[in-house]
């Protein structure tokens, strides 16, 4: 009884540094969210329901937006000691996304920006070529990149290479909802690549958002999922719980999968014997 009564309490001594311990490292900051609030949509009770429900601690804002003053002005709405991450969206060459870059760090914006390099604007898929170049020209000057790209594990070395803080596939088309398209891509990108894996753009549900973490996802940036919901601060703690649950899962390790057939919970032996 003694023993069991130790273990149980050693347990908890180990869940509980687990949970102090369990950070986000991005560009020598610590962030205990892994929710990441994305860009687009925005409305006041958006941002605070992500906030205040969801937990986010880092904001994705588009410069060209930020800059428009009045009542559009996101950054009116962002609370202090939020991290606000520009991205480069409308940029369709590296030499874009660096200048709207710089121009964001000019404006206050600070070291981080995300990078969002498009030619396409049926489907919005990234350039992967282009965003490596942008990584690496960004990298250089002191920003702390965090690209947005088409899951290629060759492509992420690279970005690795430039000296990317993060990798952020998608898992499916911008503001689709569509949920992991791209599934076993990036499960090979968090296998293989020596960063953490962000999955961007796509996610639609909490349930897909815990099955990103459960893969090994580092964290999730989310936005038209809890933007379109009928509730926005509920589905905004909703995606919270379902991260954390997710995060927690991954730690404590899946159980197996058994390809035929099924084990017993229980042992059957002596079933119904007297």
């Amino acid at each position: 009884m003694v023993k069991t009564q130790d273990m149980q309490k050693e347990g908890k001594i180990m869940c509980k540094d687990m949970k102090q311990e369990d950070k986000l490292l991005l560009g020598g900051q610590e962030f205990t969210s892994r929710f990441i609030l994305g860009s687009g949509k925005y409305s006041l009770d958006l941002i605070q329901a992500s906030v205040e429900h969801a937990g986010a601690q880092i904001v994705t804002l588009a410069l060209r937006r930020a800059n428009q003053g009045g009542m559009a002005n996101i950054l009116d709405y962002i609370p202090e000691g939020i991290t606000l991450l520009p991205n480069t969206s409308g940029a369709r060459t590296a030499e874009e996304a660096v200048r709207i870059a710089k121009l964001s760090r000019e404006v206050g914006c600070g070291n981080f920006v995300k990078i969002e390099i498009m030619r396409d604007s049926k489907y919005l898929l990234p350039d992967n070529a282009e965003t490596i170049r942008a990584t690496e020209l960004l990298a250089r000057e002191g920003f702390v990149v965090m690209p947005y790209m088409y899951p290629d594990l060759n492509v992420a070395r690279d970005l690795q290479d430039a000296g990317a803080a993060c990798i952020m596939p998608l898992a499916a088309p911008i503001g689709s909802n569509k949920g992991l398209c791209t599934k076993e891509f990036i499960q090979i990108l968090i296998d293989e690549v020596d960063l953490p894996i962000i999955v961007d753009a796509g996610i639609g549900a909490p349930s897909q958002a815990c099955e990103a973490m459960e893969m090994g996802a580092a964290a999730i940036m989310a936005n038209t999922a809890i933007a379109t919901a009928g509730d926005i601060p509920q589905m905004a703690e909703a995606m919270k719980l379902a991260i954390e649950a997710g995060r927690k899962a991954y730690l404590a390790g899946l159980g197996r999968v058994m390809e035929k057939g099924g084990s017993a919970s229980s042992p059957l032996t002596g079933f119904l014997q007297e």
